[in-house]
């Protein structure tokens, strides 16, 4: 009897062991007003004009930080135009949403690039930013904010 117990044992201690590696590649997450985001999905695209637009999706939001480039380096968010961050969150029930953005003079923030694969077409960095309810909807805050924000490998599609 003790040798099947010992033999279980072992069996148990040699088998029940495993890692589970889980990778998320591509990644686009941050904190959002102090709450852990993490999106689905996330697509990059770079415009002819030198532009690059990254999306973030979940069922029912779409980050989108848009930059004047995609040099290394940091973008800031309400200096110009074309660096810019919005959020849009579409209620499941009603289809009603509600935008947060940014712009020149509204928001504020930065989208740094610290990668961009010519190679493997991807490109990674950080951001952080500061949104504003553009139709100030009652039902949601006057501001969202984005900390930590990181977006790894994110599949770049060029037009």
């Amino acid at each position: 009897m003790k040798r099947y117990f010992l033999f279980l044992i072992v069996f148990f201690a040699l088998f029940s062991c495993q890692e589970d590696v889980k990778f998320n590649t591509p990644a686009f997450q941050a904190m959002k007003d102090n709450v852990f985001w993490r999106a689905v999905q996330a697509r990059a695209t770079l415009y002819s004009g030198g532009n690059l637009v990254i999306e973030a999706y979940t069922a029912t939001e779409v980050v989108t930080l848009n930059t004047g480039g995609i040099a290394t380096g940091i973008y800031v968010i309400a200096n110009t135009p074309s660096n810019t961050a919005n959020y849009v969150y579409k209620d499941p029930l009603t289809k009603e949403s509600v935008t947060f953005s940014s712009g020149f003079n509204v928001g504020d923030g930065e989208i740094e690039i610290t990668e961009y694969d010519v190679v493997n077409k991807t490109v990674s960095g950080t951001f952080k930013c500061n949104l504003v309810n553009i139709l100030d909807n009652p039902l949601f805050g006057p501001t969202l904010n984005f900390q930590y924000g990181v977006f790894y490998k994110v599949p770049v599609t060029v037009q």
